[in-house]
Formats: structure tokens, sequence, C-alpha cells
């Protein structure tokens, strides 16, 4: 929970310890990334993803939802704003040893450069081109489904942020290609909202991008039609977060990047003590702690 779950927008403040970033991907990737897979298979199962698919993977992090669809023999591409996770995507998807025809299937792009997700999404029709992968713009097949899998609806400012990155990616998609975009359920039905908005405290006051607000029923809707998008079907995962201990609760909801608004405004030792206090509800007797969600997803297709 890039852009993934993800705001890749590191606080800054000379309060408290300073955040690792390196470590902040790990926990990323070792914790939370596969609390959305539900979400995952169930996209990719709808849509059909498999061979002859190509597929843009808009701040895929550090790579799960790529391996899934390369697994189901798609050939993938992965855009992100951190380095980091690139670098774990990279490990993932691009093991030394791997045979080279694979690894052709597979190309990952680094969207640090530029501000937005629109610079990754640019340079990945430059760089298919250069490599022979090919994109649209790059004289290749266009992509034919293009996935948004950080889920919007939770922070004041994020579906600016997702439009932003589709600027970049449609105009890379085939005619009448998919776009998955993702949003999370409504807050009754998503237990990790009452976290968030008890940790996110400190930057409520602002109201500013990064503050909590709840989840608004056409937040999908809205974001395809500004991007030129036409619905195509919307479906609903049940994606529980569950994890071994306290700790690691913590550890993996800091590393979605959701909190970095509170820690930029209090302290990361203040927003670490209510995240705690805000999991005592669901922590069980054998200490693990347990939040169900329901998250949403919406196919748009492009005209």
């Amino acid at each position: 929970m890039t852009p993934t779950l993800v705001r890749q927008h590191l606080p800054r403040t000379g309060h408290g310890p300073r955040v690792d970033r390196r470590a902040r991907a790990r926990d990323w990737s070792e914790i939370q990334e596969r609390m959305l897979v539900p979400l995952y298979e169930a996209v990719y199962g709808r849509l059909g993803v498999g061979p002859g698919s190509r597929l843009l993977g808009l701040g895929c992090g550090s790579g799960l939802a790529l391996l899934m669809a390369a697994s189901r023999g798609a050939a993938v591409t992965g855009v992100d704003a951190s380095s980091d996770r690139l670098a774990l995507a990279r490990e993932r998807l691009l093991p030394a040893g791997r045979d080279a025809r694979a690894r052709a299937d597979v190309l990952i792009v680094d969207g640090s450069r530029g501000d937005t997700v629109h610079g990754g999404a640019a340079d990945t029709a430059g760089t298919a081109a250069a490599s022979g992968t090919g994109a649209a713009g790059g004289g290749g097949p266009a992509y034919t489904v293009v996935t948004a899998f950080e889920p919007i609806g939770c922070l004041a400012g994020d579906a600016d942020g997702l439009s932003e990155q589709l600027a970049g990616a449609v105009p890379l998609a085939g005619r009448g290609a998919a776009v998955v975009l993702t949003g999370w359920g409504p807050p009754e039905r998503c237990a990790t909202m009452s976290v968030l908005r008890a940790a996110a405290g400190p930057a409520e006051p602002s109201r500013g991008a990064g503050a909590w607000r709840p989840a608004h029923r056409d937040d999908l809707e809205d974001v395809a039609r500004r991007a030129g998008l036409w619905p195509d079907g919307s479906g609903r995962v049940a994606c529980p977060f569950g994890y071994a201990d306290a700790d690691s609760a913590v550890r993996g909801l800091l590393s979605t990047g959701l909190f970095d608004a509170a820690t930029a405004a209090a302290d990361r030792v203040q927003v670490d003590k209510e995240i705690a206090e805000a999991l005592h509800p669901y922590e069980r007797q054998d200490g693990t702690v347990w939040m169900p969600n329901v998250f949403r997803y919406l196919i748009a297709r492009t005209p």
C-alpha cells in the first residue's frame, strides 16, 4: 500500500530519525506488497492476462505484480519513482542467469528523473525502442494493459497524482487497451483507514496534499473521465492486511509512504507511537495483527 498504496515523497523534517529509504523499500517488499495479491489476481484473471499481453505497470514498486503477470506469460514493463524499490524489482524479474528470451520480455524503467510518472512513461517508449522490446511511439506493439495498482482515495491529492501518471502512459497503449485504476473501498469496510486517520492527525490542520480524506464513490470514474477513458466494468476485492506482530505492522504501514505528511508535520517517533496505538483493536491474542480491507478496481478503455 508508488506511487503503489505508495506515496514516494519522503518526509523532510529535522525531527526524529532520518528515513532509511533502502530499509523502507525492503519493508515494502518483504512485508507490505503481498497484501494486495488478491487484487492483482482478480484483475489479471478478469482481463485474461497471459501470453500476448503487453503490460505497463505504473508505480510498480518492487515488482511483485509484474512478476505475477510475467508468470502468466505476459511481457511486462514497470515504472516507479523509487530507485530503491526498482532495485528490488530488478532482482526479482531480471536475476543473473535468466535466459535471454525471458529477459527480453521484462523492462524496468526508473521514473525518478522526472517529477511525475509521466517522465518515466515517456522514457519507457525510448528505452523499449532502444532495447528492441517495442512500445507505442517506439515502433513496436502498443501496451494492451496498463495497471495503476496504487489505491487512491485516502489522501488529499492522490487522484491528481494518478492523473499525471496516466497522462504519460495512455498514449503508449493501443486502442481499446484496458487501463486498471484502483482505490480504497468505503471507510467502514477498510480497517486500515481508521489507523491512517488516527496516525495522520498531525497533518490534518493543513488539509493539504497528503492529509487524510475519506474515499469517494466516484473517485476512479472521475480520474478515468479526465484521462479520456471510458469505464468498462469494476469490482471489489477483499485484501486483509495481516502481520506477524505489531512491530511488523508499523514497519509495513510506514513503508507505504501514506504517513509521510504526518511525519513531516510532527516527527517519526510520534507517528510510530500513534500507529502502534491505533493498531491495538486489531491485535489478536497470539500477537498477530489482522485488519480487513476492501479495495475497488475500475477497468477503463482507451479510445
